[in-house]
């Protein structure tokens, strides 16, 4: 490689597919948007005994509008990186415990369950953390206001849990 080439995965970034990124950025959010529809909270969720730090219902769609986002960027640039790689198989697994959670607890009513999805999906966002750390720096960094999220949602639907 010449003093001045990019290495593969930057070359890669720049003339990615577009529709790769469309993709990513798309369906994404669509799809968490599609779960939100078909799992709303209902008066099953709204009869529960929430704890005293439960956001107000109105903080949730813009707050995962925004995340669904950050995750897309970060899959997106995996992709790119590597579309068979370690980081892309982590990215795809807590995407499934993400798309999961919603039906679990909201429709089939399950926290105990929803709890140990949302557990297992925390373990996955933080591995996809320390695997991109060196390979991919804005990848992780990213991910990690989701991290922070999705470990004050494990401590709600513990408390949840345990308050009903």
């Amino acid at each position: 490689m010449s003093a001045t080439a990019k290495p593969p995965m930057e070359q890669g970034r720049k003339s990615g597919n577009w529709y790769h990124r469309a993709a990513f950025l798309c369906l994404v959010p669509a799809a968490g948007l599609l779960i939100g529809v078909l799992n709303r909270p209902g008066a099953w969720y709204a009869a529960l005994t929430k704890p005293p730090f439960n956001p107000p219902d109105a903080v949730f769609a813009p707050v995962w509008t925004i995340l669904f986002l950050l995750i897309a960027v970060a899959g997106y640039r995996t992709f790119e990186a590597g579309p068979r790689g370690a980081a892309m198989k982590i990215w795809i697994v807590q995407m499934i415990l993400n798309f999961a959670w919603s039906p679990i607890f909201f429709s089939l009513h399950r926290m105990d369950i929803a709890l140990g999805v949302i557990i297992a999906m925390f373990v996955a966002i933080v591995a996809f953390v320390r695997r991109q750390w060196s390979a991919d720096r804005l990848a992780a960094l990213l991910f990690l206001p989701y991290a922070g999220w999705v470990a004050f949602a494990m401590l709600l639907n513990l408390s949840l849990l345990l308050l009903n």
